[in-house]
C-alpha cells in the first residue's frame, strides 16, 4: 500500500471511480469525524460503557475500512471485539493502538486533499 501505509490511495480512487471531488468529500468528513470518534472512545472506557465503546469501535472501523485505512480498521476491530469481550486491559492497548495509527493517517489524508483541491 502506497503512501506511506497509511490507506491505499489507487484504491481508494477506484472506489469513487476517479471522482476527485468526491475523495477529497470523504477525506474531509474522515479528518473532521475521526478525533471525534476517538474522543467518544475514550470516553466510554474511562466510563467503563463498553457497549458505547465497541459502537464507536465499530462506526470507526466501517469508516476507515471505505477510505482503505486498514491499519486503523483492524485495531478498531480488535478494539470492538475487545469490548464486546468486556476486556478492559485490551480496550486500552488498542485504543493507544488506534490513537497513534490516526496520529499519522489524518495528517497523509489531509495532504491528499490538499492536493486534490489546489
Amino acid at each position: 500500500m502506497p503512501t506511506g501505509e497509511h490507506f491505499d490511495r489507487a484504491a481508494l480512487l477506484d472506489r469513487v471511480e476517479g471522482d476527485e471531488e468526491l475523495l477529497t468529500e470523504m477525506i474531509q468528513l474522515y479528518v473532521e469525524d475521526a478525533p471525534r470518534t476517538l474522543e467518544a472512545m475514550r470516553s466510554a472506557l474511562y466510563k467503563n460503557d463498553l457497549p458505547v465503546l465497541e459502537r464507536a469501535a465499530h462506526s470507526l472501523k466501517g469508516s476507515s475500512s471505505s477510505l482503505t485505512a486498514k491499519t486503523v480498521a483492524e485495531a478498531a476491530l480488535r478494539l470492538e471485539q475487545s469490548a464486546r469481550r468486556r476486556d478492559t486491559n485490551g480496550a486500552e492497548s488498542c485504543l493507544a493502538e488506534i490513537e497513534r495509527a490516526l496520529n499519522e493517517l489524518l495528517p497523509a489524508l489531509a495532504a491528499q486533499a490538499s492536493r486534490v483541491t489546489k
